[in-house]
């Protein structure tokens, strides 16, 4: 079992930066493929980007691509997605996903075994 929990959320304005953060409990986080997701207001929950347990490959939604990087720590049992350039658009609870098969870049919600209690994110325009 893993457990996830998101942090760093907040409200920006436009053109403005946040980190966001997941800590993951259990052993066996080196080995799982992580990914974020958001769900705006309204909305189904939408992929965001993804990375494999090696760090070694990411994959990233093209409405984020080049602004935003995924990356992951697994020293500290951690993924944070850096947030750059922010739109208006980007105003969603944002989660952390995890999923047992560590070496598929993968974009669909079912395919993740645990998830995150999300975190939100505002964007001012």
């Amino acid at each position: 079992q893993v457990q996830l929990v998101e942090s760093g959320g907040g409200l920006v304005q436009a053109g403005g930066s946040l980190r966001l953060s997941c800590a993951a409990s259990g052993r066996t986080f080196s080995t799982y493929s992580m990914a974020w997701f958001r769900q705006a207001p309204g909305k189904e929950r939408e992929f965001v980007a993804a990375i494999v347990w090696t760090g070694g490959s990411t994959y990233y939604a093209d409405s984020v691509k080049g602004r935003f990087t995924i990356s992951r720590d697994n020293a500290k049992n951690t993924v944070y997605l850096q947030m750059n350039s922010l739109k208006p658009e980007d105003t969603a609870v944002y989660y952390c996903a995890a999923r047992k098969t560590g070496y598929v870049l993968e974009t669909r919600t079912w395919k993740y075994d645990f998830w995150g209690q999300g975190t939100h994110v505002t964007v001012s325009s």
